[in-house]
């Protein structure tokens, strides 16, 4: 007879190996930012795993949209949490984490020894062509799932044109979200009922005084006034890098007078072009002004918040389908989430494929992963020796 606690019990311990090795592995290859993590994500977690199913992805992604913080990272919080319980939410999150604070440590050590960063441009030469075909193929299956009507293709439309008028990505992910509540329930709305207003679950909005920005402080450094600035960002800050760099410039810059303009463009740098999240430009920073242990803190600080707001919303999630008006919300936010992964591809496109090198990179990197379902891990590393090789014997 079977132990079925025992049988439970190695069950569990496979769930959570399993989202151990993806999260390290996917935090080791993982360049290209946010739009290329969650094409990643989706091909190891619906396509090759299936863990989740394509909607499944879909409304954590846009779960993952509507609260502050690294969007990609929260998503690999959601899926550890969605495999493998509460210890999977730290580990997916950790060891996604992890391999990019222990990279962008070293770039600040270099840094700081050598004064200037390392050069990865031979590197990612290869690598970024090929990271464009990825999150092309995984917009192609998000768009299948995402634009189940009309309105919903609308919406991507519409926020391709806002994103192209410069406004902030918040405007189309709420108020386009906003206008498919209005629109698909304008029935529900002309018999005059009152919905609820589709919000954050009430746990999100309790701990933003909690994250609250922290009282002017004096330029002197100090731990404390380290971890509760990165809490502060972590916990309030939506969009790019580039809205990052604003939030940096304003509180290390002119606020605290620990960095200078430079440095702080150097820090955004090195968390782009190393694999992870981005906020990793936190670690990079920590070690300026801190050294190991400031490292160590602003890397905590910075993803703080995200692992607190996911344990709150996940048990949310399912829920936003059981509502009319919390369904439609999502509905639209998906939507835009696509079309944003859209905009931000043909950017990184414009920067990536630069010339026919880079194109025929991009084009095989496609037909591999779109014909032959080639692991995308593979073509990462096979873009990367590529681009490498071309380069030294190209310059030398």
């Amino acid at each position: 007879m079977i132990d079925q606690p025992s049988a439970a019990v190695r069950t569990r311990q496979t769930d959570l190996a399993e989202v151990a090795t993806l999260f390290l592995k996917l935090g080791l290859i993982a360049f290209g930012g946010p739009a290329a993590h969650i094409a990643m994500m989706r091909e190891e977690v619906v396509r090759r795993r299936r863990w989740v199913t394509e909607q499944q992805f879909l409304d954590l992604l846009g779960a993952s949209n509507l609260i502050p913080g690294p969007t990609s990272t929260e998503l690999a919080i959601y899926l550890g949490y969605t495999r493998a319980g509460k210890l999977g939410l730290v580990i997916a999150g950790g060891l996604f984490i992890l391999p990019a604070m222990l990279i962008v440590l070293a770039f600040a050590w270099a840094y700081v020894n050598f004064g200037t960063t390392p050069q990865a441009s031979a590197l990612l030469y290869g690598v970024k062509p090929v990271i464009i075909a990825v999150v092309v193929q995984a917009i192609y299956g998000l768009l299948r799932a995402a634009v189940k009507r009309v309105l919903l293709g609308a919406v991507v439309v519409l926020t391709l044109a806002l994103y192209a008028l410069g406004l902030d990505p918040l405007v189309p992910l709420f108020g386009l979200s906003l206008l498919v509540v209005l629109i698909e329930n304008r029935e529900r709305l002309a018999r005059r009922t009152r919905p609820t207003a589709p919000r954050p679950p009430s746990g999100v909005l309790a701990l933003i005084p909690f994250a609250a920005p922290v009282a002017a402080a004096a330029a002197t450094y100090s731990l404390a006034t380290l971890f509760f600035t990165f809490l502060k960002i972590g916990a309030t800050l939506y969009g790019s890098g580039y809205v990052l760099l604003a939030f940096l410039r304003e509180d290390f810059v002119q606020r605290l007078g620990w960095l200078t303009d430079q440095q702080i463009v150097d820090a955004v740098a090195v968390g782009q072009f190393t694999p992870g999240p981005v906020f990793t430009t936190a670690t990079f920073i920590g070690y300026l002004v801190g050294g190991f242990p400031g490292a160590i803190v602003a890397t905590l600080a910075v993803f703080l918040p995200s692992f607190v707001f996911v344990a709150v919303v996940y048990p949310f999630v399912p829920r936003l389908r059981q509502s009319p008006w919390t369904s439609a919300f999502l509905d639209g936010a998906n939507a835009a989430a696509v079309g944003l992964m859209v905009a931000v591809t043909w950017q990184l496109g414009m920067t990536s494929i630069v010339d026919a090198v880079t194109a025929v990179l991009a084009l095989l990197a496609a037909v591999l992963l779109i014909r032959f379902k080639v692991n995308s891990v593979w073509l990462v590393l096979g873009g990367a020796v590529i681009g490498y090789t071309w380069r030294l014997l190209a310059f030398g």
